[in-house]
């Protein structure tokens, strides 16, 4: 259970407390290695860009303003980072290696598991950009309509209808998939 506000340690690490610093770190690094490395699809240049990010976050301290929350502030900083990596790499193909898997289990849960991660993490990298950003934003940042419409540009029933376009092809490509092993 969280003990403090993202936003009130935010503060207090504007303020010098650098505990109040790695407790973001601690709580921000997995979701976001995760979306950035599914936007991505390349290790190498997700580690990068995580760095990159985590770098941006210290640099741009100053400027952060609790009126917003700092999950959605992250996430825009990260949103950022990506469309000018695809700028600049002006290539998009990629194999997503990063799996979904939970808790550890049995032999039998476990690889029964790691199928249907793997089943999803194909079905969200075939997804259309924008479709996948805004499964992503709400997957691992966990962020509402409104600031994933906010980090994308877009109005909030533009974000909503990706969601939810998303959501069906994900539904119907994990779906045909397990049909599929069950079959063979």
């Amino acid at each position: 259970m969280r003990s403090r506000s993202d936003e009130s340690l935010m503060k207090s690490y504007v303020g010098g407390d650098m505990d109040a610093f790695e407790q973001l770190y601690q709580r921000y690094r997995a979701p976001l290695y995760r979306y950035v490395l599914r936007q991505v699809r390349e290790p190498a240049a997700a580690n990068d860009l995580f760095q990159d990010i985590w770098e941006r976050i210290v640099k741009a301290r100053r400027q952060y303003r609790p009126s917003a929350p700092f999950r959605a502030w992250l996430f825009r900083i990260a949103h950022n980072r990506v469309v000018d990596y695809f700028r600049q790499a002006r290539d998009s193909s990629g194999i997503p290696v990063d799996s979904l898997a939970g808790e550890t289990q049995g032999p039998d849960g476990q690889l029964d598991a790691e199928r249907r991660d793997s089943q999803l993490a194909r079905a969200i990298a075939g997804l259309p950009p924008e479709q996948r950003e805004v499964v992503l934003l709400r997957l691992e940042a966990g962020l509402g309509i409104r600031d994933i419409a906010d980090i994308c540009g877009t109005r909030a029933e533009t974000a909503k209808s990706r969601l939810r376009y998303a959501v069906a092809k994900l539904k119907q490509s994990v779906g045909t998939a397990q049909e599929t092993t069950r079959e063979t």
